[in-house]
């Protein structure tokens, strides 16, 4: 499984996120304190509290996944 920290925080960026998850054939989930989010679903993440960092864990390749989770990385 590979992890990336990112950060969203605009409405737009959770779409762009959203969106480019459910192109994915893979899991990807979305963690925050000990809360754990579907990253395909919406409403799941606008959920989260969107001023923190959120830790993102996926279990496959797909490249324009990759490049939204390097757009919204957190070094």
């Amino acid at each position: 499984m590979s992890e990336k920290k990112i950060k969203l925080t605009e409405i737009n960026e959770v779409k762009e996120f959203v969106h480019a998850a459910g192109q994915c054939d893979f899991d990807i989930d979305v963690f925050y304190n000990r809360i754990i989010i579907d990253a395909k679903s919406m409403l799941g993440v606008l959920s989260l509290d969107l001023s923190r960092e959120l830790t993102v864990k996926y279990g496959g390749k797909d490249m324009s996944f990759e490049d939204v989770l390097n757009k919204y990385s957190v070094a």
